[in-house]
C-alpha cells in the first residue's frame, strides 16, 4: 500500500528505518570479505521492510508499535556500523574478531525476528496472507545462522569492471515494499520460505550487484527484476551490427574491414545482384569481392560473453521465483528462462542444475492460471529431448499434482498438463511412476475417449497412453479402467515372454460381461496356442485366463468355435503329467463346466476324433473314476459341476446311475458332504438332489451308513441371516429323499431332530425370509422334511412324534402365515398325508360292555365319577372321537377354510395339493354324506367350479371332477342345482370329454350324464 505522509513518532521511526534498511543492502555487496554472510543480512532487512511499511500505514496501528519500532531501529543502526566497518577497512579484520562479530549480527538477525512476532494479530484484519508472511518471516530469523565460510574468497578485479546497479533496485523495491508481502500466494507463502531458504534470496543480491553505479543510473524505474539480467555484464559497442543495431550472433568481415551480422550483409548484397559494382553499407567504399570472413574472435567473445550474461539471468530470475512478488514479476521470470533456454541447450542443464525445478513445481499450486500455464510450459521445455532433466523431474516433483491438473476446469491449464505429461511418458523409467498415481490412468483414459469435447486433449492422451504401454502393470492398470485394447494387442502381438504376462493379467482382472464377449473374439485363438506351450507359465496363464472368459456364457459358443472343447477333454483324459510343475486339469474341469452351465447342448460338443461327445459313456466313465481317485477339492468341484450339468441329460444320468452301482461312487459322492471345504460340499449336495429321483433309496442306506449322517445335515443356525448355502441344499436334499423311506425317517427321529426344525421354523417366520439370501431355501427344506414324516404313519414313532408336535395344527398355520408357495403346497400335503390317517385313528367309543366286566362293576349310586362322567363328542365325518393333535381331524383343526383360499391360489401345484388335502374328507372311509353337509355349509363347492374354470392341468381336473360328482351324488336337490346353474361348467365339461386322457373323459362324462347333458346309462364308480 502507498506511503501516506505522516508527521507522527511512528512515520518519524519507521521512515528511518526504511532509509537505514535501503542504505545497508546497498552496501553489503561492497564487503569482500563473507561477502554471502554480508548478503544474507541484506536479504533479511529488504525482507523486513514491507513489514515496516505496514507498521507506519496500517489502520489498525497495535499498542506496542513503537515499542516494536525502537527495538528494531537499535538493531538496525548496530547492523549499519558493522556493515560500515568492513566496507571501510575488511582487509584489517583478523579472523578472531571476524567470528565475534558473525555472532554478533547472528544474535542482532534474531532480536529482528522476535520483534516481528511482537506484532499482534489484530494488525492484520481482513489480510491473513500478511499475517502468515510476518509470521513464516520471524520464524526464519529466529532460526538463522551466520556461519564463516571454509575458503575466503577475493573479489577479483573483474568485479570491478562491471555494473553496480543494487543501490538503484534497492531504492526502487523501497518505493514499492508492498509487492513482496501482499502479492505472496496465500497457499503457498508457508512453503515458499519453508522449502527454500535463504540462498536463493543471497543469489539475487550477488547477482544484481555486479557493475557500475554509472550504468545502473540507465536502468529504468519501472523495470521488474528479470529485465535487469541483460545489464549484468557491460555490452561492448563492438557486439552491435551496424546493420541490425542487435547483438550479433554470426560476425563477418567485408573487405572495408567492417563486421556485420552474416545474414545482414548478404541481404545487402542481394540489392546489389544485377549490378557490377558494391558498396559498403557502413563506409560507402566500393568492394571489389563479395567474399565474408568469419571474426572468429569477435563471435567467441560474444558467445562467452552471452554465456556469462545467460549464468547471471538464470540467477535473477530464480530469485524473482522464489520471491514470486506478483503475477508480473513471475511470469517474466519465466519467459526470461524461456529465452535462455532456446539459446543454448546447455542452459537448460544450467537452470536444472541451479535449483530453479522445485519453484516451478511449487508454482504449480499458484492461484493464477497464467502463472501455472507458464510454469508448464517451461517444465516442458526443460526437460525436452533431455533424460537426465527427466530423471531430476522424477526425484523432485511428486506425479500426482499433473494428474489432479488434468482435471482444472480451465482448457490451457489442461493442454500444457496434457503436453508436459506427454514429455515425461517418453521416458521409460517414468512411465511406471505415472501409472502408479491412483486415478492417474482413469483421467487419461476419459479424455482419451472424451474427442467430442476436446479433439487436442484427446489426441495427447492417446499418444501418453501408447508411451505408458511400455511398463507391463500400465498395461494391466488401462485394462482395469476400461482399455483393454492394449492388453489385447500385446497378448496376440507381442514376445512369449509379454504374451505370458498379459493372459495372466486377463485372468487377473475383473472384466464386465459386454467386455468378456468382446475379448473372447479377440484373443481366443491366441490363448488356444498357448496351451499348447511347452512354457509351464504359459500355460498356466492361458488356462486361467480361459477360466476368466467362460464364466460368461455367451463366450462359451465362441470358444467352442475355436475348438476348446476336445483340447480341454484331452487335458483332462488323456495328457499324463510327467514331473510337470503345472497340473492343467482343474482349470481344463472348470472351463468344460463352464462351457455345460452356458446352456449349449451336450451331444454337439465333440470331444475326440473318435465320435464322442460330453454326453457319450466315455466322458462320464472318466469324470467318475477321477472322482473317486483322490483329486484336489478344486478339480472334485469342477468334476461335480460336468456331472451336474449331464445329470439334467437323459442319456447320461442313466448312464451315471449305472456306473455307480458298479462303482459305488455314491460313497465318495456322501463322504464329500462332510468335506470342510464349504463349496465342495455344496456342490456335491447339488448333484445327490439331482440323483435322488433315480437312486433315491439307494443314496439313503449309504447316507445312513455314514459317520455323522443324516443329522449334520440339519444344524440350527443362531441368526437367521448367518443360514449358509450348505444348510439351505442340506434341508433341501433330507426333503427330496424318498418320502417313505422308512429307514431314513427312524435315523432322523433318533436323532430327535424334529423339534430343531420346528425351533427354526418359528425363527424364520419371526424374522421372515428377505432377512438372508438363503433363508426361504432353507425354510422350504425344513417344511419338507416334517412332511416326509407325515408318510410312515404307520410307524408308532412316527406317530408319537406327530402327535406330541401336533404336526396338523403346524401345516394349518403354515397355510396362512407364510407367503411361500412351496411352504403352502407342502403344507396341503403334509396335511393330505395326515387327513388320510384321521378315518383309521379316529375310534367310536365303546358302549356296551360284557356280562362278565358287569359282575365286577359297581352300582350306579357307589361309583365316584358317575356324577362327573361326560359325554365324548364325536366327529360327524370320522365317526368317532376326534382332535386335531390325536387324529389329525382337518375339521377339528379348523384347516377346511384355509384349504379352500388355497384354491383360489395362482401357484397351480398349489391348488392341487389343497384339492387333494380336500378329497380326503369325501373318500370312503369317512362318512360322506355328513362331509358333503359340511363343505356345502361353507360353499366348498363354488370354489371347486372356479378350479375347473380356470386351469386345465390334467391332474387337477380329475381331482375337481371326482369331488363335484361326489356332490352331485351325496348332496342332494341343492348342490345338483347350485351345480346346473353354472353356465360355464357344462362348456368345459365337453371340452374334457372330447380332449382329456382316459379318466378325464370317463369323469366328465359321469356328470355330464348326471347333469342331464348326455344318455344315461350305466357307468363304473370311481374312487380317489
Amino acid at each position: 500500500m502507498p506511503c501516506n505522509k505522516d508527521t507522527t513518532p511512528i512515520a518519524s521511526y519507521a521512515d528511518s528505518l526504511l532509509q537505514s534498511i535501503s542504505e545497508i543492502t546497498a552496501s553489503v555487496v561492497c564487503i569482500e570479505l563473507e561477502n554471502e554472510q554480508f548478503t544474507e543480512i541484506g536479504c533479511y532487512l529488504y525482507r523486513v521492510s514491507p513489514v515496516i511499511m505496514e507498521l507506519r500505514t496500517t489502520e489498525y496501528t497495535p499498542v506496542n508499535a513503537m515499542e516494536i519500532l525502537q527495538s528494531l531501529s537499535k538493531s538496525v543502526s548496530l547492523v549499519k556500523d558493522l556493515v560500515e566497518k568492513y566496507q571501510r577497512d575488511s582487509h584489517l579484520i583478523l579472523d578472531t574478531e571476524l567470528r565475534s562479530t558473525m555472532s554478533q549480527l547472528e544474535e542482532v538477525i534474531k532480536c529482528i525476528g522476535e520483534c516481528l512476532n511482537l506484532i499482534p494479530s489484530s494488525t492484520f484484519r481482513g489480510q491473513e496472507y500478511a499475517e502468515v508472511a510476518v509470521r513464516s518471516l520471524s520464524k526464519e530469523m529466529l532460526n538463522a545462522r551466520l556461519e564463516l565460510s571454509q575458503n575466503q574468497v577475493l573479489q577479483t578485479k573483474e568485479l570491478e569492471a562491471k555494473m553496480d546497479f543494487h543501490e538503484e533496485l534497492a531504492k526502487e523495491d523501497q518505493a514499492l515494499p508492498e509487492s513482496d508481502l501482499y502479492s505472496i500466494n496465500l497457499e503457498l507463502s508457508m512453503e515458499s520460505y519453508e522449502s527454500y531458504d535463504m540462498p536463493h534470496q543471497v543469489e539475487f543480491f550477488k547477482c544484481t550487484s555486479f557493475g557500475s553505479q554509472s550504468t545502473s543510473q540507465n536502468i529504468s524505474r519501472s523495470m521488474t527484476l528479470p529485465k535487469v539480467a541483460q545489464y549484468i555484464e557491460p555490452l561492448y559497442e563492438t557486439f552491435y551490427c551496424p546493420l541490425t543495431k542487435e547483438v550479433m550472433d554470426d560476425p563477418v568481415t567485408v573487405e572495408s574491414g567492417v563486421t556485420c551480422e552474416r545474414n545482414a550483409i548478404q541481404e545487402w548484397f542481394q540489392k546489389f545482384k544485377n549490378s557490377e559494382e558494391i558498396f559498403c553499407p557502413i563506409t560507402g567504399k566500393k568492394l571489389m569481392r563479395r567474399s565474408l570472413n568469419t571474426n572468429i574472435a569477435l563471435k567467441t567473445t560474444i558467445e562467452e560473453w552471452k554465456d556469462r550474461n545467460d549464468a547471471a539471468s538464470i540467477k535473477v530470475a530464480k530469485a524473482a521465483l522464489s520471491l514470486a512478488g506478483s503475477e508480473r514479476m513471475i511470469l517474466e521470470a519465466i519467459k526470461d528462462l524461456q529465452t535462455t533456454c532456446q539459446r543454448k541447450q546447455y542452459n537448460k542443464v544450467q537452470i536444472r542444475n541451479i535449483g530453479v525445478l522445485p519453484l516451478l513445481i511449487n508454482l504449480l499450486g499458484y492461484k493464477d492460471r497464467n502463472v501455472r500455464c507458464a510454469a508448464l510450459e517451461l517444465l516442458r521445455e526443460l526437460v525436452e529431448e533431455d533424460d537426465d532433466g527427466k530423471e531430476m523431474i522424477a526425484k523432485t516433483m511428486d506425479i500426482s499434482i499433473l494428474i489432479r491438473l488434468l482435471s482444472s476446469s480451465h482448457r490451457p491449464v489442461r493442454h500444457k498438463s496434457l503436453l508436459f505429461l506427454l514429455e515425461l511418458s517418453r521416458s521409460e523409467s517414468l512411465c511406471e511412476n505415472i501409472g502408479s498415481v491412483t486415478g492417474g490412468m482413469l483421467i487419461l483414459i476419459t479424455i482419451k475417449y472424451n474427442q467430442s469435447i476436446d479433439a487436442f486433449a484427446s489426441e495427447i492422451a492417446d499418444e501418453i497412453l501408447k508411451n505408458l504401454e511400455k511398463s507391463p502393470d500400465n498395461i494391466k492398470c488401462m485394462a482395469e479402467n476400461g482399455l483393454l485394447e492394449p492388453l489385447l494387442h500385446h497378448l496376440n502381438e507381442g514376445s512369449e515372454e509379454m504374451q505370458t504376462e498379459m493372459a495372466c493379467y486377463l485372468g487377473e482382472i475383473v472384466l464386465g460381461h459386454d467386455r468378456k464377449t468382446y475379448v473372447a473374439e479377440r484373443v481366443a485363438p491366441t490363448l488356444i496356442r498357448m496351451v499348447h506351450s511347452g512354457n509351464s507359465l504359459t500355460r498356466r496363464s492361458a488356462f486361467k485366463a480361459l477360466v476368466q472368459i467362460s464364466s460368461y456364457h455367451p463366450t462359451c459358443k465362441i470358444l467352442v468355435e475355436a475348438g476348446i472343447v476336445q483340447i480341454m477333454a484331452d487335458e483332462m483324459f488323456i495328457r499324463i503329467i510327467h514331473n510337470e510343475p503345472m497340473n492343467s486339469k482343474g482349470e481344463a474341469a472348470a472351463i468344460l463346466a463352464n462351457i455345460l452351465e452356458s446352456g449349449l447342448e451336450h451331444h454337439t460338443l465333440q470331444v475326440n476324433s473318435h465320435g464322442h461327445t460330453m454326453t457319450s459313456d466315455y466322458v462320464v466313465y472318466n469324470i467318475i473314476y477321477m472322482l473317486k481317485n483322490s483329486t484336489p477339492d478344486e478339480l472334485n468341484i469342477n468334476l461335480i459341476r460336468i456331472l451336474q450339468c449331464l445329470a439334467k441329460s437323459p442319456k447320461p444320468i442313466g448312464t451315471i446311475v449305472s456306473v455307480d452301482k458298479e462303482t459305488e461312487a455314491s460313497y465318495t459322492l456322501i463322504e464329500l458332504i462332510n468335506n470342510p471345504h464349504e463349496e465342495l460340499a455344496v456342490a456335491t449336495i447339488k448333484l445327490l438332489i439331482t440323483l435322488s429321483p433315480y437312486m433315491g433309496h439307494t443314496l439313503v442306506e449309504r447316507l445312513c451308513k455314514t459317520r455323522g449322517l443324516p443329522e449334520n445335515l440339519i444344524q440350527c443356525p443362531t441368526e437367521i441371516v448367518r443360514i449358509s448355502e450348505k444348510q439351505a441344499v442340506s434341508a433341501k436334499f433330507l426333503a427330496e429323499l424318498p418320502h417313505q423311506n422308512l429307514t431314513l425317517n427312524l435315523a432322523l427321529l433318533s436323532k430327535n431332530v424334529v423339534p430343531t426344525i420346528l425351533q427354526t421354523i418359528n425363527l424364520i417366520q419371526r424374522s421372515g425370509t428377505r432377512t438372508s439370501r438363503y433363508a426361504s431355501a432353507y425354510f422350504e427344506g425344513l417344511v419338507g422334511i416334517l412332511v416326509r414324516f407325515t408318510t410312515t404313519l404307520y410307524e408308532p414313532q412316527t406317530l408319537f412324534v406327530a402327535r406330541t408336535h401336533n404336526f396338523t395344527s403346524v401345516f394349518t398355520e403354515l397355510l396362512t402365515k407364510t407367503s411361500c408357495d412351496e411352504v403352502q403346497r407342502l403344507s396341503a400335503i403334509g396335511l393330505e398325508n395326515l387327513s388320510s390317517e384321521s378315518a383309521n385313528l379316529s375310534k367310536p367309543p365303546q358302549i356296551k360292555r360284557t356280562k362278565f366286566m358287569k359282575l365286577f362293576s359297581l352300582p350306579k349310586s357307589l361309583s365316584v365319577n358317575s356324577s362327573k362322567k361326560k359325554k365324548i363328542p364325536l366327529c360327524p365325518v370320522h365317526r368317532g372321537a376326534c382332535s386335531s393333535q390325536n387324529t389329525f381331524c382337518l375339521i377339528d383343526a379348523k384347516a377346511v377354510d384355509r384349504l379352500l383360499a388355497c384354491l383360489d391360489h395362482e401357484n397351480i401345484e398349489v391348488v392341487e395339493a389343497a384339492l387333494s388335502a380336500l378329497c380326503t374328507l369325501l373318500d370312503d372311509k369317512v362318512d360322506v354324506d355328513k362331509s358333503v353337509s359340511m363343505l356345502s355349509e361353507v360353499n366348498a363347492i363354488q370354489h371347486v367350479l372356479n378350479v375347473v374354470k380356470e386351469h386345465r392341468q390334467e391332474g387337477l381336473r380329475q381331482k375337481s371332477f371326482w369331488m363335484i360328482e361326489r356332490f352331485l351324488v351325496r348332496g342332494g336337490e341343492k348342490n345338483a342345482s347350485d351345480i346346473s346353474q353354472d353356465r360355464l361348467l357344462p362348456a368345459t365339461l365337453v371340452s374334457a370329454f372330447h380332449h382329456g386322457d382316459v379318466s378325464t373323459r370317463q369323469m366328465a362324462e359321469k356328470i355330464l350324464r348326471h347333469l342331464n347333458k348326455m344318455p344315461s346309462i350305466s357307468a363304473p364308480n370311481y374312487t380317489m
